[in-house]
């Protein structure tokens, strides 16, 4: 399962990121923003026969890591499909977060291979945080990513910031294996990095501001 986070294994990694929560005392749930994923194309195309050949319409190009990079927004809580559920008590984030980061938006490879609508949400068996595929029936390839050291979180009042290598899972590799993409087991591949930047409103009761715009600038291609 996704979520429902092993204290002990979140602490090791909020540990070696060397994160310390800020104690504003308040429960925050994350209702928008962005993710920017910059992949390391060159590295990618080496190892496997991927090579990306689109993106969806309602990505966010380029994102906030640069001309290369790929941003996904962060759906509202309030949405009709695929909701962001993803709350925390700024006092204590360690021990009450809980829920998922959902995205919208897609990337192709090969002109054939679809992944998107992200989802991001701790993955017991990684003991992290891992970017999921739900692009096919809501359910898709599962985890595909860990986001890995070095990690920093800042999981404040008003936004919440997440930033790391993203690392092939075990499953993502598997996949490759068994698509013919790859004679190389990928496990653990540092293939680029990951930014979250969302921004929150207080718990529950903040629901009616779901619809705020996306946190940044939405720069769509031309």
């Amino acid at each position: 399962m996704k979520m429902r986070m092993q204290i002990g294994s979140l602490c090791a990694v909020i540990a070696a990121s060397g994160f310390a929560t800020t104690a504003t005392a308040d429960m925050v749930e994350v209702v928008g923003g962005q993710t920017s994923v910059l992949l390391d194309l060159e590295l990618i195309g080496s190892v496997t026969d991927l090579v990306l050949t689109g993106v969806s319409d309602d990505t966010i190009v380029p994102g906030n890591l640069g001309p290369d990079s790929i941003a996904f927004a962060i759906t509202s809580p309030d949405a009709a499909s695929n909701p962001t559920t993803f709350m925390y008590d700024t006092d204590d984030f360690i021990t009450t977060f809980s829920g998922t980061i959902a995205h919208r938006g897609t990337i192709t490879f090969n002109d054939s291979i679809t992944l998107g609508n992200f989802d991001i949400a701790f993955d017991e068996g990684l003991g992290a945080f891992a970017v999921f595929d739900t692009f096919f029936d809501g359910t898709g390839l599962g985890a595909l990513f860990q986001i890995g050291l070095p990690l920093t979180i800042a999981p404040l009042e008003q936004t919440f910031d997440v930033m790391g290598d993203l690392l092939i899972t075990q499953n993502f590799a598997t996949i490759l294996l068994d698509l013919g993409l790859t004679d190389t087991d990928l496990t653990g591949a540092d293939v680029g990095d990951a930014f979250v930047q969302g921004f929150n409103i207080p718990g529950p009761g903040g629901l009616a501001l779901a619809g705020l715009a996306l946190f940044g600038t939405r720069r769509r291609r031309g």
